[in-house]
């Protein structure tokens, strides 16, 4: 019996360190991963701001380079963006995104050869060479910027058609709400008027049945007493509590 305690307290304590170690694993490699990221970012904006410093300071081969590659740049990180961004709520698009990727390769051999050309002493050779690299970056932009305006314009087309059954969703909804609003004003209007005319036609005319059931017992009754009144004019007569009391007429 120890035996097996002390068995199944081990696999337990094993079983514990493994899920440790996976988690510890999972942290470090997220963590590596955020890093990689943020490195890859400020590598990126450090390049692309060098980029437009060229393009804008340098003059000749070395501008016209810079300009190439800082246009091919923004327009293929332009279109993954829109691309990424666009399939989370777009599955077709992943289709778009296989395209992408195909053309992302073009793209990153193109960017790798101007930045090689760069660092090449003999511009002449490189201005010779500049009218097929603009034709290249030309086809790759116009490519991406292609898809990018495709993705933006089908996700504004449903929106639009979105927005269109929403509208007429809610004016169907909101003539519900006036033809239901109305039908409870009549109903409180004329539930109003019949309590007025109750009370106008007096206690006896909002009771009837209790009147009717109250007739037969003691139609008896009250018959024999309105006889012996008849006989017996002196008989005084049951006061209201609105009355007067009155006065005893004095005897000489």
């Amino acid at each position: 019996m120890d035996a097996a305690l002390i068995i199944f307290a081990l696999v337990v304590l094993f079983a514990f360190l493994g899920l440790g170690v996976y988690v510890t694993a999972k942290v470090v490699g997220a963590a590596k991963r955020g890093v990689d990221r943020t490195i890859t970012q400020a590598r990126r904006t450090v390049e692309d701001t060098t980029l437009r410093a060229k393009s804008l300071g340098q003059v000749g081969v070395s501008g016209a380079l810079a300009q190439l590659r800082l246009d091919l740049r923004t327009s293929m990180r332009s279109t993954q963006q829109a691309l990424y961004q666009g399939v989370q709520a777009d599955a077709s698009l992943k289709e778009s995104i296989s395209l992408f990727e195909r053309l992302s390769a073009h793209g990153h051999e193109l960017d790798d050869e101007l930045k090689r050309l760069e660092q090449e002493p003999d511009r002449k050779r490189i201005a010779d060479g500049l009218p097929d690299l603009r034709e290249r970056a030309a086809r790759i932009t116009q490519a991406a910027d292609s898809l990018r305006w495709a993705v933006r314009d089908r996700a504004r087309r449903f929106a639009a058609d979105d927005l269109t059954l929403l509208s007429a969703e809610i004016e169907m909804e909101s003539g519900a709400l006036r033809d239901w609003s109305r039908e409870s004003v009549d109903e409180l209007a004329a539930a109003a008027a019949a309590w007025d005319a109750a009370q106008a036609k007096g206690p006896a005319a909002q009771s009837p049945g209790a009147t009717a059931r109250g007739a037969g017992p003691t139609a008896g009754g009250r018959g024999s007493e309105a006889g012996r009144a008849a006989l017996d004019p002196a008989a005084p007569a049951t006061p209201h509590p609105w009355q007067k009391t009155r006065r005893p007429e004095s005897t000489t």
